[in-house]
């Protein structure tokens, strides 16, 4: 009996000793960070600000692969099957994990089992847009039209289960609210449309809003904060203009196939900590519209665990079906 003790505990200080020599050496190959979307958004922003810190400070390469397909999911599928010897990184958006599990018939892999949050990077706060076509000004003013006229008033999104789209769906909800739904394919079309007059609302960032606030033809009715932002201070937080628990964001973090030794996970969090610090990359993110948010890992981890659960009701009152 005390043999067999004697050898589990040595196994395990093996284990632990190799964990240790691997993250001392990690990386020690090529490192690939997939982002399951395609070139020029956040998601993709964030892998490749990460892949340039961890190539300049280690001088291993890393790379980013872009795996698009089903909002995500085929490209964390990629990750959530790959060894776990921190080869293989996985940039998400909060969608990749507590959205798509509630909205997606066929998940290729359980994202709260197969997937470790690693270390969260930021966040791009929400706002609900309107067009300045509309006769109103506040959001009381358009909460009193759309009370006067249900059904009358429409929202776009980036399609059915998108965050866009739940966003709105919850303003609406919480308003009292009846909207139109328009659904597209990605956010862009929705704002071509929403410019044109052709839709009314549209829950999105501020790197999406810009130039249609500063051309005149959108007006931010709130943010989904809680505090003002520092880069719209004149506009109202959502409990400010009259919708309190209205909160809503879209976050970015790194996330590595679940077994992945912890040694290892940690020098990936601390790269990232050298990340957000980076100043070009602050500019960078900022331009995009993403507030940095600085987690440990086990903060990380809970609080996916939390966004799990608030998303699920979110969809459940949206009324989305599986799709």
């Amino acid at each position: 009996m005390i043999v067999r003790l004697m050898t589990v505990t040595l196994i395990g200080v093996a284990a632990l000793l190799a964990g240790a020599a691997h993250a001392q050496d990690w990386p020690s190959r090529p490192v690939r960070i997939v982002a399951g979307f395609a070139a020029g958004g956040i998601a993709d922003l964030g892998a490749r600000l990460l892949a340039e810190q961890i190539t300049r400070n280690t001088g291993q390469q890393a790379v980013v692969e872009n795996r698009t397909g089903a909002a995500g999911t085929l490209g964390m599928d990629v990750v959530a099957k790959a060894a776990p010897d921190g080869t293989t990184l996985g940039l998400v958006l909060n969608g990749n994990l507590v959205i798509n599990p509630f909205v997606q018939k066929s998940m290729p892999f359980e994202a709260m089992k197969d997937l470790v949050p690693v270390a969260m990077i930021g966040d791009a706060p929400q706002m609900i847009a309107m067009s300045t076509e509309v006769p109103a000004k506040t959001f009381k003013e358009f909460q009193a039209l759309a009370k006067a006229k249900p059904k009358t008033y429409s929202y776009g999104s980036a399609g059915v289960g998108s965050l866009p789209h739940l966003s709105a769906a919850e303003f609406a909800r919480l308003a009292g609210i009846e909207l139109v739904h328009v659904p597209y394919r990605g956010n862009a079309p929705a704002m071509v449309d929403l410019l044109a007059g052709r839709i009314q609302l549209i829950s999105a960032s501020i790197g999406t809003f810009r130039a249609g606030i500063e051309s005149g033809k959108l007006r931010i009715l709130l943010t989904a904060t809680k505090e003002r932002l520092p880069y719209s201070p004149d506009v109202p937080t959502a409990a400010e203009a009259g919708l309190p628990g209205y909160l809503m964001s879209v976050w970015i973090g790194v996330v590595a196939p679940a077994g992945t030794p912890q040694p290892v996970l940690d020098r990936v969090h601390a790269m990232v900590q050298a990340m957000q610090k980076d100043e070009a990359a602050n500019k960078a993110m900022a331009a995009a519209g993403l507030d940095l948010m600085t987690m440990s890992q086990p903060e990380f981890a809970a609080f996916v665990k939390d966004e799990y659960a608030r998303w699920e009701k979110i969809v459940q009152n949206a009324g989305v079906e599986k799709q």
